[in-house]
C-alpha cells in the first residue's frame, strides 16, 4: 500500500492507493509549527479512525509547496512506516518535457497533476488547481510542460477584500441566485464565483489560441467544485488528479 502525501499551504492531503486505486483520502490542517512527532500522532490517528492498517504501508512518496514542513513530515513517515518517502521534484523521472526557463523551480504539485494529466487524458491539456493559490498548468501534444500562470486563490481573495476594508464581511464560498447581487453579501458571492469562472473560461480561450488548438480542460483542488459548475466551458473536475499523478511518479521511480 502506497502513502501518497500533498502538502500546500493550507491543506495536507493524505491519500492511501493500493493496486492503483485510491482506497482512503484524508485532509489535515497545515501547521508549520508542528514536530514530525506531532505530525506522526496526526497520521496515526487518521490512520485509526479510518480502519486502515498503517503497517501494510510499503510505499510513500510526498510532494510539498510548503519547505518548512518537509523535514518534519518526511521524519513522520519514516517512523510510523519504516520507509523512506520518495520526494517529488523536477529531477525524477516524470515522463515530462519540462519546457521552462528553469526546470528546478517548477513546483512538486504541478508536477504531479501534469503527471496525470498526461497518462489519464487526450493532450494538449490545461490543468487548474484550485487552492490556496490558483494555478495553471500547460501541457502540449507531445508531453510538453510550456509553463503556466500563477494567481490568487479563491478564499484567498475573498479573505484579502474582507480584511482590507471597513464594510465588507466575510462570506461563505457559494455561488448566488444571480450575477447581478442585490445586496452586499451577495455581490461579494457574485464577483468571487462568477467572476472565476469568467477567468478561466477567458484564459482557456487565451491559451488555446496561443497552443492553436482545442485542449481538455482539467479543474482540481479544494475549490475547484464550486467554479466549474459555473463555467460555460467545458471543463473536468477531478478531485484526485494530483494523488494519482503521485501513484505514477511513485511507479515510474521505484
Amino acid at each position: 500500500m502506497l502513502l501518497a502525501i500533498d502538502a500546500g499551504n493550507s491543506n495536507i492531503v493524505v491519500g492511501l492507493i493500493e493496486n492503483d486505486e485510491i482506497i482512503k483520502v484524508f485532509r489535515v490542517s497545515t501547521d508549520t509549527s508542528k514536530t514530525e512527532d506531532e505530525y506522526l500522532i496526526s497520521f496515526r490517528q487518521l490512520m485509526d479512525v479510518g480502519g486502515v492498517d498503517y503497517k501494510k504501508i510499503d510505499g510513500a512518496i510526498i510532494c510539498s509547496v510548503v519547505p518548512p514542513i518537509k523535514s518534519a513530515l518526511t521524519g513522520a513517515v519514516k517512523m510510523m512506516t519504516g520507509v523512506d518517502p520518495l520526494i517529488v521534484s523536477a529531477q525524477l523521472n516524470t515522463g515530462l518535457n519540462i519546457d521552462i526557463d528553469n526546470p528546478a523551480q517548477l513546483g512538486s504539485d504541478l508536477i504531479a497533476d501534469a503527471v496525470a494529466a498526461v497518462n489519464d487524458y487526450p493532450l494538449p491539456a490545461i490543468v487548474f488547481d484550485m487552492g490556496t493559490a490558483t494555478t495553471i498548468s500547460v501541457i502540449d501534444r507531445n508531453s510538453r510542460y510550456l509553463g503556466g500562470v500563477i494567481m490568487p486563490g479563491l478564499r484567498l481573495s475573498l479573505n484579502a477584500l474582507s480584511s482590507n476594508t471597513s464594510q465588507l464581511p466575510k462570506v461563505s464560498i457559494e455561488a448566488p441566485e444571480s450575477c447581478i447581487g442585490r445586496n452586499t453579501v451577495d455581490c461579494m458571492k457574485s464577483g468571487s464565483i462568477f467572476g472565476a469562472a469568467s477567468m478561466m473560461d477567458g484564459m482557456i480561450e487565451r491559451i488555446e489560441d496561443e497552443l492553436g488548438e482545442k485542449a481538455t480542460v482539467i479543474a482540481t483542488g479544494g475549490l475547484a467544485q464550486y467554479v466549474v459548475a459555473e463555467c460555460r466551458r467545458n471543463v473536468i473536475c477531478d478531485d484526485n488528479l494530483l494523488l494519482r499523478g503521485l501513484n505514477k511518479l511513485y511507479r515510474m521511480n521505484k
